[in-house]
């Protein structure tokens, strides 16, 4: 009688110690956490590039004029500017999608918001190709030129 009664309370402790567990907010899983680190990391390269954006426009903008080669310079002009615009744009759609503890990983997402995060994840890419593709390309336009 002794050896059930001992049984069943500590049974009883369990069962209320899972159901404690269990009720607790949980952070996001592995693959949620992977895709989020993934699309901070791509923010996190191209971030410090956008001082060079304004430099090379800075540098891009005397050089234009109504030649074809100043018309290029004024396209590269624009590429750059669309980086920085994607990059500014990402920033507050993404901070206006995800609070800071679905951002560092304390928080589980909601269905909708795991839907968000793999639009993200495409947005960010995108940026991060503009970003570095306007700037090898307006590199290699002055170095033509120099």
């Amino acid at each position: 009688m002794k050896n059930n009664l001992f049984s069943i309370k500590a049974l009883f402790v369990l069962l209320i110690l899972l159901v404690s567990f269990s009720c607790k907010e949980e952070k996001q899983p592995n693959e949620e956490k992977l895709r989020m680190e993934k699309i901070l990391a791509a923010h996190d390269e191209v971030m410090p590039k956008m001082g060079t954006i304004g430099k090379l426009i800075g540098k891009l903008e005397p050089m234009v004029d109504t030649t074809a080669i100043g018309k290029q310079y004024e396209v590269a002009i624009l590429d750059l500017k669309e980086g920085y615009n994607l990059m500014m744009d990402w920033m507050k759609g993404f901070g206006d999608r995800f609070d800071s503890d679905e951002i560092m990983g304390n928080k589980t997402l909601a269905d909708e918001k795991k839907a968000w995060l793999i639009e993200e994840e495409e947005k960010v890419n995108i940026m991060r190709n503009k970003i570095i593709n306007s700037i090898k390309n307006a590199e290699e336009l002055l170095n033509k030129t120099n």
